[in-house]
């Protein structure tokens, strides 16, 4: 029986069907990629940093369009260096979860912004000259 039991494991792993991937195909993150999605977290954090801190862009826009575009490539960094998402893992349902997300994302965001928009252009005169004598 102990010899049966040994080969049916033996069989496992010739088949793929191992203890040792519990996970379903999901990458394991190694001390090296944990160091190099850091780095590259920081390389990403300091210049958005920098950016917003020393005011070298006059147009305010502009730097928030390269704040964002650095925060987005950020994101996807830590995807796949913390969260190790791939297309592979799962049979592809974190794909699907990464899909939803960001279409849920985009939604409250520009939804966000589109409502702060009309707001401020809605906004009574009244209460405009109250909230800049208010120094807000």
């Amino acid at each position: 029986m102990g010899a049966e039991t040994h080969h049916g494991h033996a069989a496992d792993h010739a088949h793929g069907h191992g203890h040792d991937d519990p996970h379903g195909g999901a990458a394991h993150g190694s001390r090296k990629g944990y160091w190099i999605g850091f780095l590259l977290s920081v390389l990403l954090t300091a210049p958005a940093f920098g950016l917003v801190m020393s005011g070298v862009i006059a147009d305010p826009r502009v730097t928030a369009g390269i704040v964002m575009a650095l925060a987005m490539v950020q994101i996807v960094v830590h995807m796949i260096y913390f969260l190790h998402m791939n297309t592979k893992s799962e049979a592809g349902w974190t794909m699907m979860a990464l899909i939803f997300t960001v279409i849920i994302v985009v939604i409250v965001i520009s939804g966000s912004l589109w409502v702060m928009y009309h707001m401020n252009l809605n906004m009574m005169p009244s209460m405009q000259a109250e909230m800049s004598s208010a120094g807000m």
